[in-house]
């Protein structure tokens, strides 16, 4: 087995040439926010689409847009408002009156990576039209279905402060976001940093195409050989389970919970455990992974109750007790 796991490393290794230099590159005009784009690439590399949530100001926006470029992809934005329509997004038909024929024009849906600036802005009727897209990788128009080219990645950004005039994302499509990311403010030093490279008016730095989009789906297939040991995969599946069944074990969280995380949370968590070893240059999962990317793959997944609202309970306090509890293999 150690042969096998030995030979799966250096496979991660070659395959994972590029992270350092993609790392670097956005590094250039992403100044700190380590966290930030290390989980943006980590999306990437499993296909997952990413929740961004963060002050105004904190290069959510400026992060995603650096990475479409350092990986030569297309790059679409959508600005959510709350007058936005479906058509916005993934296109809509146009009747030719001199043909009378109906030609179909492509939403800016239709791109490898698409910003949703702001996405709790636009009414639900809107963010239904996502969620085809974000699960199915496809989109219908009318009588047509169009499949949308790989990768395909939603990055969504949310501010948390201002709440007037914003909308609260439906359950099913906060469940299609594979990890929802809390980006803070930078360290002292790394705000002075920024001050030196970014406070000018002209001549800032920009990112160069470092990686080809053939490298990163290469990585995918590679990503899904990392080796897991099956009591890691139980420590994932108890981490899961006890989000809907505290009880059994021994947690004193049933009062606080009022919905658990769903399957897709399990897929979530493993893939990016698996995402995260190969940034880390392993070819195998340690329990670890898990910890360092579970909060943010359930976040969002687990809903309190009134009870924990009323006692200032959160569900990062929820998962965080599951961590520090379960035992650990």
């Amino acid at each position: 087995m150690s042969t096998a796991i030995s030979a799966i490393t250096a496979e991660v290794q070659q395959a994972g040439a590029f992270v350092p230099p993609l790392l670097a590159e956005l590094g250039k005009v992403v100044i700190g926010q380590r966290y930030l784009v290390e989980r943006l690439c980590l999306g990437l590399l499993v296909n997952g689409h990413l929740l961004l949530e963060g002050v105004p100001g904190l290069a959510k926006t400026l992060a995603v847009k650096s990475l479409a470029g350092a990986i030569n992809l297309r790059f679409s934005r959508l600005q959510f408002t709350p007058d936005m329509l479906p058509a916005d997004v993934i296109g809509t038909q146009i009747y030719n009156p001199q043909s009378g024929a109906f030609t179909t024009r492509r939403g800016p849906i239709f791109a490898n990576l698409v910003l949703a600036d702001e996405i709790n802005r636009a009414p639900a009727k809107v963010q239904s039209a996502l969620l085809e897209a974000m699960q199915e990788r496809q989109v219908t128009i009318g009588d047509q279905t169009f499949k949308l080219e790989e990768p395909f990645l939603v990055l969504a950004t949310q501010n948390p402060i201002e709440q007037e005039g914003t909308y609260p994302l439906p359950e099913a499509q906060v469940d299609r976001f594979l990890l929802k990311l809390k980006v803070t403010y930078p360290t002292r030093a790394e705000e002075r940093l920024i001050l030196d490279v970014m406070a000018r008016t002209e001549h800032l730095p920009k990112v160069q195409p470092v990686v080809e989009p053939k490298q990163l789906l290469h990585a995918r297939s590679v990503v899904n050989e990392i080796y897991m040991d099956d009591k890691v995969k139980d420590y994932i599946v108890d981490i899961v389970c006890a989000t809907r069944s505290p009880q059994e074990y021994n947690l004193p969280l049933k009062d606080l919970i009022q919905l658990g995380a769903s399957p897709r949370a399990t897929i979530a968590l493993t893939l990016a455990s698996k995402a995260h070893a190969f940034i880390k240059g392993r070819g195998y999962v340690t329990p670890q992974d898990i910890k360092s990317i579970a909060m943010d793959a359930l976040r969002h997944r687990v809903a309190v109750t009134y009870e924990a609202e009323a006692e200032e309970k959160t569900s990062e306090n929820i998962v965080q007790t599951i961590l520090d509890t379960l035992p650990v293999p």
